[in-house]
């Protein structure tokens, strides 16, 4: 065998050494990965599968110590408030009208004399049913006390909730006696309703009488729900999903009742992101657009930098930035006399979802611009010349051929922007006003400037508080299922019109 064949013999075996080291070690890294990933799965779904059996352990106990009960008039008694807070705010709106036409701060409180009266006689309606309520939450959680150490496996012979409840259920005749003078009252009053001196504001008046109307003609479905209503009855299984997963109110640590709905939170982190994509998404695929067919090398090499030295900025930098200039400026911009016709101007929350919106569309940019620059780039240039020589303007160009053959990168770019977006902590932490509510979409366009609270956000604020194991602890985890499954759903959209265009192409 000649010096040749051997050497030659020689390499081909070092290089199939060195090809199999490589092999396994890329594909050592891979399995990793998918072993990190499924054990992070894993531990999610161990934490917070055991919230569905504790969560229906709450609601049994909820049912079973009669506050399920006194809840059906609790609601009546925050309906009222919610009316009495909507008079305020047409007062005060009132008020700002008057010293905006050169009126005294005396002369206005003296304009809405009348209006204060009958603000005065609708707040006082609400009285003998608030105090009723009062005196039977402290029954209602008194009973509570003794069912929770019934679930947990107290002497059954020791309680007697049949009897126990009784007391709640006998206050049904002084409920009815209540209600009717509840409705008496508020059915006097909307035959007087007050006159306001603005008259733009009147049609608010008007509307605060239909739907005081709608509420008084809502009492007897109240009092049918008092009656038909069982201690006995089980709590279905589903109750405890459907709780979490439909829930509008998010409730920890209150004297009467916890509640683990998740409505809000996928409510405010979803109105956040829509934000940043409206915001993010036409910046970032124009500046794409130019930097990828129209800038100069030149151009090229200051952008891309720029752009890319965004997602180097610290998350919570952006956030002290948002609550030190960008809330501050914007409520500051609503309060300027010449935009006071928009209806929901001037804002009052400097930290609201426009905000947090506006700094989560600056941290998606460098993603969206980056994807969307090399689906542009890649493009066969054959497709560009085609144009250009049948007498297209580069315009044309750019929007007939080049936007649509690369439409799947950027579409795909989008949809991980808003995977980034609203997997985001800390700048929703500190910039979306962290109230647990669903906005008020009667508003319109006004609901982008209500503060909310989001599932990231709910879980860095709270995680750090909460006991190991509790039932908070796992709704927590629960939050993050939720958001693992978003993200995956996100992933598998952009794959899916990644394929689906490919194909069409194709």
């Amino acid at each position: 065998m000649s010096e040749f064949s051997v050497r030659r013999k020689k390499s081909v075996i070092h290089g199939s050494h060195v090809d199999g080291f490589m092999k396994s070690f890329f594909s050592g890294n891979a399995l990793l990965s998918v072993v990190i990933l499924v054990l992070i799965t894993i531990f999610l779904f161990k934490e917070g599968i055991g919230f569905f059996p504790q969560n229906l352990r709450n609601l049994r106990v909820y049912r079973l110590a009669g506050l399920e009960y006194v809840d059906f008039m609790r609601v009546q008694v925050e309906d009222h408030t919610a009316f009495s807070r909507y008079l305020q705010n047409l007062r005060q709106r009132q008020i700002d009208a008057l010293l905006k036409q050169g009126k005294s701060a005396g002369d206005a409180n003296t304009a809405l004399a009348g209006f204060d009266r009958f603000t005065g006689e609708f707040d006082d309606a609400i009285d003998p049913l608030r105090t009723l309520v009062s005196d039977l939450t402290e029954t209602a959680t008194t009973l509570r006390d003794k069912a929770k150490i019934l679930e947990e496996g107290g002497n059954k012979s020791t309680v007697d909730f049949v009897r126990e409840i009784q007391p709640l259920r006998a206050t049904f005749p002084a409920y009815e006696e209540a209600s009717a003078q509840l409705r008496s009252r508020l059915e006097s009053l909307l035959t007087r309703p007050p006159t306001l001196p603005s008259h733009e504001l009147q049609p608010r008046v008007e509307k605060f009488r239909q739907l005081t109307g709608i509420y008084v003609a809502g009492f007897p479905a109240v009092e049918a729900k008092l009656k038909a209503w069982d201690p006995q009855k089980p709590v279905p299984l589903y109750r405890a999903a459907t709780s979490l997963l439909f829930g509008r109110e998010w409730i920890t640590g209150g004297f009467f009742q916890d509640w683990y709905g998740a409505i809000p939170l996928v409510v405010g982190s979803v109105l956040v992101s829509f934000v940043a994509l409206m915001i993010a998404v036409p910046l970032s695929v124009c500046c794409a657009v130019y930097v990828s067919e129209l800038a100069s090398l030149r151009e090229q090499r200051f952008i891309k930098p720029c752009l890319e030295f965004i997602a180097a900025i610290p998350s919570v930098v952006l956030g002290f930035f948002g609550i030190a200039v960008l809330g501050e400026t914007i409520r500051w911009i609503t309060q300027l006399h010449f935009l006071s016709w928009v209806p929901f101007f001037p804002i009052s929350e400097r930290l609201n979802i426009f905000t947090a919106g506006a700094l989560l569309a600056l941290m998606a940019v460098p993603t969206i611009f980056s994807l969307s620059e090399d689906a542009l780039n890649n493009v066969p240039r054959a497709f560009k010349e085609a144009s250009l020589a049948l007498g297209a303007t580069r315009l044309q160009t750019i929007i007939r051929v080049l936007i649509p053959a690369s439409l799947s990168g950027i579409v795909s770019a989008v949809l991980l922007g808003f995977g980034r977006v609203i997997g985001e902590t800390m700048v929703v932490l500190l910039c979306a006003g962290n109230r647990i509510a669903i906005p008020d979409f009667a508003q319109g366009i006004g609901v982008f400037f209500q503060p909310v609270h989001t599932m990231t956000g709910i879980i860095a604020q709270e995680m750090g508080e909460v006991v190991r194991g509790s039932i908070h602890y796992r709704a927590l985890f629960m939050v993050g299922v939720l958001l693992f499954f978003l993200a995956l759903l996100i992933n598998w959209a952009a794959q899916f019109i990644v394929r689906r265009f490919k194909n069409s192409i194709d």
